[in-house]
Order: C-alpha cells, then structure tokens, then sequence
C-alpha cells in the first residue's frame, strides 16, 4: 500500500468513537489525502470541524467506497456487514470497530502492540477487538512473552460511553433526577434490545449486552474468545465478569494471573510492563498512586497498577488496569492498525 496521498473513509463519523478516529488521524499526521466522512441518510449535510477543517457529511452507499484505500467503520455491526464487502470490493482495506468479524476466519484480530504479524493475513478485513480485550492484552502481552500466562480472570467495570450516546444521556439525566428524588426512567442499558432496563446512576449494573444459554453475556464471551485469537493460544483459560459502572469514560480492569514462572516476583512485572510500548505503570501503594479511569479520559495510554502477588497460588498475581475506552479501546487501536499496514 502506498503510504502517501491516501484516502480515507469514516462509517459512523458522527458517532463518539467515529469522531475520535478523525482527532487521531489529524492529531497523529496520518498520510490521508482526503477523508471522507460517511453515516446514515439521517446524518447526511452534518458538519463536523476538526484541525481547522469542516467536513461535510455523506450517506453512506456502496459508491461511496469508489477510489477509497483505507475504510474505517464504527457504525454497528450490521452496517459493517452491509457495506465491509461493498469497500473490499472496490478496492478498500476495511479496518472494522465493530463485533461483525471478529471470529471469523481469515480476519485477523489486532492489536499492534501484541500481534501485527496477522496484518499480512488479512483479505481485506481486519478487525478491531473489544475495548476491554484491548486494553487488557496490550498491558499482559510483556508478561506472557516473558513469563507465560495458563489463567485470567478479568472483572470489568466499564464506562456507559461503550455503550453510545444515548448511554451517557441517560447517565446524566438519572443523575439530576435522582438528585431530585424523582423516579430515574431507563431505556438503554443493560442492552438497549433487554426485556427490562435499569438505571445505571449510582449503581452497577451485571450485565453489559444479552445472555448466551451458557449464562455468561455476549461482551463476556467477546473477551474470553477474542482473547484466545489474539494470543493465539486456544488452550488459554479466560473467564470473565462485565460489569457497567456510571463513568462517562474509561473502562476499569480488576485481573488475575497465573503465570507460567511461579518464581516470577512483583519487580519483575512491574518491569516487563514499564518496558512495553503504550504501557504505563502507576503502582506505589504507600503514596496512594494506581490508575482510574477519572484520569485516564483523554490520555492514549493503558494504565496499570495495585500489582501483588496471590497469597496462595505461586504464580498467580493481580493487578488493576485502566484505559481510555473511546481511544484505545476503538479510535486509535483502529488508526493505530492503519499506520501499521503502511508500515
């Protein structure tokens, strides 16, 4: 792919996350010639200014995907399903934010920091993870490849943010409400699609998108499975808690590890994760200094600390981390890939 004079395309560009992938390309200088900003009918004629610049937005249609190198797309998994192939045809390398590809062979599941080898197996679609897999692989990637990880276990306190606008809307208007003592009206979460829906201001919620028979929901499945294809180790035990917290941004991480060196120590962590690219430790219990998500809105780093080792088990060690969900966890995972593939 030719690194220079590119064009590039944005599915969801009114959207949080498709307008975080427009900071990120103008803020990190990416090669693009133009950057076509596409959404539904509805959107079409938004203006959205950015850089100094004001972008006109357009419906997208499979035509829009004409002369278009690299297509970003973070409009729901049936818009990907609808209009990905349409890009590819036309000659376009999708770079997909949503759950449509994920597990599907062929499409490689990236996360620059651990695995960029799988960019050369890509036919065209190449998928972005969950923003908790994300951020949860890119700060244990430095301690698998020196110590070996056989176990997670990762419990999830996650932003409304991942779940829309709508999300942080509701967040908002049950605060006031509540405040006032009137009923809270809920809508959107757990999952918009659920038969019942809580509110989420001052509380936590069980539950992030529906139930599979097994009884884990569909966002705890993401990241157990999708884990598993970024390391590349099927044979990894993951289990995992989702839970949504009322934080506007950043998804907060409790983790548990075994690793495969039970003679592997606190320090040694510490120092295989300071040395990882986009990864920074914040762990000194006795000046009160760990990650929250309060702090990490904005920043692109992953953040981890409260790293101790298991009392019981030789191996196993537990740490918290914390990222920018909107970033990270999507827009700049996804230009991230991009700058990768014109490497």
């Amino acid at each position: 792919m030719n690194n220079e004079n590119l064009n590039v395309a944005i599915v969801g560009a009114t959207g949080a996350v498709g307008t975080k992938i427009l900071e990120k390309l103008l803020e990190r200088k990416f090669p693009a010639k133009t950057i076509k900003m596409l959404a539904s009918k509805r959107s079409a004629g938004t203006e959205i200014s950015a850089g100094g610049q004001t972008y006109i937005v357009e419906e997208t249609v499979p035509e829009s995907f004409e002369g278009i190198d690299i297509a970003f797309f973070s409009a729901g998994g049936s818009v990907s399903q609808k209009f990905a192939p349409e890009a590819v045809k036309r000659g376009a390398v999708v770079i997909d934010n949503t759950s449509a590809f994920r597990m599907e062979e062929g499409v490689p599941l990236v996360v620059p920091e651990v695995n960029p080898h799988m960019l050369n197996e890509h036919e065209g679609i190449i998928a972005n993870p969950n923003c908790s897999t994300i951020q949860m692989v890119a700060a244990l990637q430095p301690v698998k490849e020196k110590f070996g990880i056989s176990r997670i276990i990762v419990s999830t306190y996650q932003a409304v943010s991942g779940a829309g606008a709508e999300a942080i809307d509701e967040l908002e208007a049950q605060s006031k409400e509540f405040q006032e003592r009137s009923n809270s009206k809920a809508d959107i979460l757990p999952s918009a699609s659920a038969a019942k829906h809580y509110p989420i201001a001052f509380n936590a919620i069980p539950q992030i998108d529906m139930f599979d028979d097994s009884g884990y929901t569909l966002e705890e499945l993401k990241m157990m499975n999708e884990t598993k294809k970024i390391f590349g180790d099927q044979n990894l035990a993951v289990t995992a808690t989702c839970v949504r917290l009322p934080v506007v941004t950043g998804h907060s991480e409790s983790v548990y590890i075994e690793t495969d060196d039970v003679n592997a120590t606190v320090e040694d962590i510490q120092s295989a994760m300071k040395g990882a690219s986009g990864v920074v430790v914040q762990d000194d219990p006795s000046t009160q200094t760990y990650p929250m998500p309060l702090f990490a809105e904005g920043k692109d780093e992953v953040f981890v600390g409260r790293i101790r080792k298991d009392p019981k088990h030789p191996g196993g060690f537990h740490l918290w981390i914390v990222a920018d969900n909107l970033l990270k966890g999507a827009a700049l995972n996804s230009v991230q890939i991009a700058e990768e593939l014109i490497k």
